[in-house]
């Protein structure tokens, strides 16, 4: 089923928000209650979004929305072309020595295609140039500088590209790391990671 923009665009405002609820998501998109309700509705029963009911002591119990697997397949689905290149190139090899070399191709490919973010620049500057350039090509990338002037800034991804095949082979999540550290010039370790339940994947750039 084709998706229009503003679907999309919903349903990746409501994974950046994960747990999401209806006041917020009222917040971020900008429209009533009413038509957020509506739209959940919808996406519930295409299997899109599902809700969890958080009971309380007193009041009533608290509504939020988070996205399903497929949801999440969903709003990756800009980047089925990159996963099939990866799962084919690295899922057919056996011999280390060559899955090595192909993965090392796979991450100049993929440097590649972002293209130059400027060496010569501030790092606050790279980093807002690749998630510029990444949101461009459907990618939901942020950055966040550390609160305390010691923090590492933290690049956080919404829509993994590779959902499905970081399921099977986690090594996919180690060359996206690797093709980050390389576009920026700087070491990059994910901290956080969406298949141990976190709401997205979390870099640490520096």
């Amino acid at each position: 089923m084709s998706r229009d923009q503003a679907d999309h665009e919903f349903l990746t405002q409501l994974q950046r928000q994960s747990p999401a609820s209806v006041q917020g998501l009222c917040d971020s998109v900008g429209v009533t209650a009413t038509a957020i309700r509506q739209k959940l509705m919808r996406f519930q029963a295409e299997g899109l979004v599902a809700r969890k009911v958080t009971r309380q002591e007193r009041g009533r119990p608290i509504h939020t929305y988070h996205l399903t697997e497929k949801g999440l397949k969903e709003i990756g689905d800009g980047h089925a072309e990159i996963a099939a290149i990866l799962w084919k190139q690295v899922m057919q090899i056996d011999q280390p020595e060559v899955k090595q070399t192909v993965i090392a191709g796979v991450k100049t490919a993929l440097v590649e295609r972002f293209g130059e973010v400027g060496g010569g620049h501030s790092l606050a500057s790279r980093l807002q140039l690749l998630t510029s350039k990444m949101a461009d090509q459907g990618f939901d990338l942020e950055y966040s500088e550390g609160v305390e002037a010691t923090d590492l800034p933290i690049l956080k991804e919404h829509n993994c590209p590779y959902h499905e095949l970081a399921a099977e082979d986690t090594s996919i999540c180690d060359l996206e790391q690797s093709v980050f550290s390389e576009l920026l010039g700087v070491p990059v370790e994910l901290s956080n990671c969406r298949l141990d339940g976190h709401s997205c994947c979390e870099f640490q750039v520096g």
